[in-house]
């Protein structure tokens, strides 16, 4: 692989991404992706200007599949780092993962079918929900409704739910499972350590399901594979390993309500930057990013050196 100057921008971006989700997944249990589809999303489109070789209804699809890709590694990394302080309940984890993964996959199905303007409606649409969850907590501040988790028939509902609805932004679904926790009686320190581990649950089948959907596609990017582009989920991965603790200890000491709100305003921006960019016309101006023209799916080159992030973050 040659290293251009778009090149070496473009894995400067995604380490910069990277760091940032890291610290926020620790600090919120919300995974990254707030940070990393946007982020990715961005990039590729301004690198990509002035070029068909990436085809801009597939930006988002491989926006989102690298998003839940970075996802498995800041979620075990946070989920780890936080279970070290007693603070993950494992037995939630358990209990919800079969409902969880029927929501993704019934999220991955939806998705085959929206182009990339129907996904960046629904990412923008739903950060903007979120977005004003963390400025105006009024369902948190009404206090518990439950002493207990649903179980049963709104167990499975809520796990589905939130399975399809965080497959299809591409994020971990802290926020909503800290909600549902905190709204079910869970302290906010063990709600937002055992968010993070349901950043696993949906992410680890959402990147299968992503490489497989997006196996034969045309107009990706290079070193994708599938809807998953490999050079950006390592380089985004390599910062968020690193960082995601330095989030949790600072969730673990300060009083989290003015960062809460101050993550609130990004989320604002971000959803109004999205839905803009989704009903305005594409611009053809920019030096494309370096890809692959041959009619198939990218994939990496054999002079690609993989090195092992478990080894070296001590996953």
């Amino acid at each position: 692989m040659i290293f251009t100057p778009e090149t070496l921008l473009f894995i400067a971006a995604m380490l910069a991404a990277g760091a940032l989700a890291g610290f926020v997944a620790g600090l919120f249990g919300i995974g990254g992706g707030f940070v990393v589809v946007p982020a990715l999303a961005s990039v590729l489109t301004i690198l990509s200007a002035g070029s068909d070789a990436i085809a801009p209804d597939k930006i988002m699809h491989v926006a989102i599949g690298t998003s839940l890709a970075t996802i498995i590694f800041t979620s075990m990394r946070s989920v780890q780092a936080h279970a070290k302080r007693g603070a993950v309940d494992f037995e939630i984890l358990r209990s919800w993962t079969p409902w969880v993964v029927i929501g993704v996959l019934l999220g991955l199905l939806v998705a085959q079918y929206l182009d990339g303007h129907a996904l960046k409606v629904t990412f923008g649409v739903g950060v903007f929900i979120m977005s004003w969850h963390f400025l105006f907590p009024v369902l948190m501040r009404r206090g518990p409704v439950s002493n207990e988790m649903p179980k049963g028939f709104m167990r499975g509902g809520l796990g589905s739910v939130l399975g399809g609805y965080c497959t299809l932004l591409g994020i971990g679904g802290g926020t909503p499972a800290v909600l549902i926790m905190t709204l079910s009686g869970q302290p906010m320190h063990r709600a937002v350590a055992t968010a993070a581990g349901f950043g696993t649950i949906i992410a680890v089948p959402g990147t299968i399901g992503s490489i497989i959907a997006g196996f034969g596609q045309t107009g990706l990017p290079f070193g994708s594979l599938g809807y998953v582009n490999v050079i950006a989920a390592l380089a985004i991965t390599s910062m968020s390993v690193i960082t995601a603790p330095w989030g949790v200890a600072v969730a673990h000491h300060l009083n989290a309500v003015h960062l809460r709100r101050a993550l609130g305003l990004y989320l604002l921006v971000t959803s109004s930057i999205m839905l803009v960019s989704a009903f305005s016309p594409p611009s053809r101006s920019a030096t494309p990013f370096n890809v692959e023209t041959a009619p198939a799916v990218s994939t990496l080159s054999a002079d690609i050196s993989v090195q092992n992030l478990e080894q070296d973050h001590g996953i």
